[in-house]
C-alpha cells in the first residue's frame, strides 16, 4: 500500500446529521462507524465517567471545525 499520496481526512463537525453540536456525528463519519453506536457511547460515557464525558463533549465541540 502506498500511503505518500493520500491527504489526511478532515476532522469535523457534521453540519448535517447534528442533534446538539455535531460532535458525534463528526466522529462516527471520521471513524466510518454508525452514529447511533456513537451517540449511545457518549450517553454511556457521561454516566459513567460523572459527567466528565461531557466535558470533554464540550470541549470538542468548541476545538472542531464545522465541515
Amino acid at each position: 500500500m502506498n500511503f505518500e499520496n493520500q491527504s489526511p481526512r478532515p476532522f469535523t463537525r457534521s453540519s448535517s446529521q447534528r442533534m446538539l453540536g455535531g460532535v458525534c456525528a463528526g466522529l462516527a463519519d471520521y471513524f466510518g462507524i454508525d452514529i447511533n453506536l456513537v451517540r449511545a457511547g457518549a450517553v454511556l460515557a457521561a454516566f459513567i465517567t460523572g459527567g466528565t464525558a461531557v466535558l470533554l463533549y464540550l470541549a470538542l465541540w468548541m476545538l472542531m471545525p464545522e465541515g
